[in-house]
């Protein structure tokens, strides 16, 4: 992973990343911070709590304080992922407007649901983002007056995307961290492709904290809970999908067809197969 920064304020505000390699990883960000990532090239998936964003180049995401986890997507066998952060933080903001009032700050209030959201992307957005390349090219020429514009510039593009709203909503309570219940998260990523560790993350809790709480809620170990879960939505799904036995179980995030179908036979006696059939011939 390379990672080009150019900072305002002591702060990292642009960043341009570039990966060749498959990653999975964390992205927590501090109460005191927020960030807008708009992907270049290549394909990736963000989870926040109670969100999964599959995102593809020339799309965007904005997303505030609290618990995520990133990972880059595999085409053709190649990782070939670009994309430029832009990082919000609390105190270069509180510079940038020390004397004016923010363009976020006179909108009208909306009702945090979310801790990140998809954003619409513009000609003008991407016509600003095209522009911040040039940047990492020639640093030396890039004054703090210079960058203090185009953050400005960026949160008033925001603000005037097609999604204003849920942007408006994120941005006018950037450090306010939207807090999710337990069963919330976990409800929000039974069909996710996240691991234990990364639900315990999500959770901002370790891994044996977090199996402990999951076991007093749910009675049971998160493997057998979410192979439960999941083989229910397999079982829901024969009957009215026109999907393909396979394609189901991966949608229902099971790695191989044998695996979901030794579970399935284990759960309601016969094979997933079997049990379609059962249905067509009832119709």
């Amino acid at each position: 992973m390379e990672i080009k920064t150019i900072a305002l304020f002591g702060k990292p505000l642009f960043n341009l990343v570039t990966m060749t390699q498959p990653i999975k990883m964390a992205t927590a960000m501090p109460e005191d911070e927020a960030g807008f990532v708009y992907i270049l090239q290549g394909r990736c998936t963000n989870y926040s709590e109670t969100e999964e964003l599959r995102l593809k180049a020339n799309q965007a995401v904005l997303a505030k304080c609290g618990n995520s986890t990133f990972s880059t997507l595999t085409i053709n066998g190649k990782t070939e992922y670009k994309a430029i952060a832009i990082k919000f933080h609390k105190d270069v903001l509180e510079k940038l407007y020390h004397n004016v009032t923010s363009p976020f700050s006179t909108r009208t209030w909306h009702k945090l649901s979310v801790n990140s959201t998809l954003v619409e992307t513009n000609e003008l957005l991407r016509n600003y983002i095209i522009g911040l390349i040039s940047y990492f090219e020639h640093p030396e020429l890039v004054s703090e007056d210079l960058l203090k514009l185009k953050l400005n510039e960026l949160i008033l593009l925001l603000i005037h995307t097609a999604n204003a709203p849920e942007v408006i909503g994120i941005m006018t309570n950037l450090y306010e961290k939207k807090t999710f219940e337990f069963k919330e998260i976990i409800d929000a990523h039974i069909y996710s492709s996240l691991g234990i560790e990364e639900l315990a993350q999500l959770n901002n809790q370790s891994l044996s904290t977090f199996k402990k709480t999951f076991k007093r809620i749910y009675n049971d170990t998160p493997n057998n809970y979410l192979i439960r879960k999941r083989i229910e939505k397999v079982a829901e799904l024969l009957p009215v999908s026109n999907e393909s036995i396979t394609n189901i179980a991966y949608q229902c995030e099971f790695k191989t067809l044998a695996h979901m179908s030794r579970v399935f036979k284990a759960q309601y006696g016969i094979s997933p197969s079997e049990y379609r059939l059962n249905f067509s011939d009832k119709g």
